[in-house]
């Protein structure tokens, strides 16, 4: 069976961050960010005071999958990583058991555009893939969110379903969405090819 987030040692550390668990302590800063309209109009919730906020942050279902993003010492962003059980037949549903994840991201605005998002989001793939052992991420959002699915993108991820008119906004609109997803095969691929331009 695949590892867990509880079997990693943290922190995970890229050129420029350092990726952690989230903790209650995070709560703050996180809000702060995730309240913002620019940030909030992809969320799941509205953010407008703290207190909710930081009590649904602490349940164990929502901060268990959590990882802080810091820069310099200043939390910017924070990324989902919920591992999954996949469809599988009776006989080999154990071996499915935790094998795919699903992985999302938030960062505060103020430091968009200088490619945190973007490394931050490749850490959590390499984790999947490299030190986890899943078989499959996938990423999901609003065909709208054109700054998540060209990350997606920017991550070798490939675009799967466009669900048409499935996701009711709260601004009173179905929109359309994009679902993104990897395999472990493509990605290896992949960091072999890096590997042999890298040499060049």
């Amino acid at each position: 069976m695949p590892l867990t987030l509880d079997d990693v040692t943290w922190p995970l550390v890229t050129p420029r961050l350092e990726i952690r668990r989230a903790a209650a302590e995070d709560a703050a800063e996180v809000w702060a960010y995730r309240r913002l309209p620019a940030v909030a109009e992809w969320m799941i919730r509205l953010e407008d005071e703290l207190e909710p906020f930081t009590q649904r942050f602490v349940d164990p279902e929502r901060m268990g999958p959590t990882l802080v993003v810091h820069h310099d010492g200043r939390l910017v962003g924070d990324l989902m990583v919920r591992q999954e059980d996949v469809w599988a037949q009776h006989e080999v549903a154990d071996l499915g058991r935790g094998a795919t994840a699903e992985i999302g991201w938030a960062f505060d605005p103020a430091v968009g555009g200088r490619g945190f998002a973007t490394e931050a989001a490749r850490a959590a793939v390499r984790l999947c893939f490299e030190t986890l052992g899943l078989h499959r991420v996938s990423a999901i959002c609003f065909t709208d969110n054109t700054p998540s699915w060209r990350l997606m993108e920017r991550l070798g991820m490939r675009r799967e379903a466009h669900a048409v008119g499935e996701s009711l906004h709260r601004s009173g609109g179905w929109l359309d969405s994009y679902t993104y997803a990897l395999l472990r095969t493509e990605w290896d691929k992949a960091m072999r090819a890096e590997g042999m331009r890298a040499r060049d």
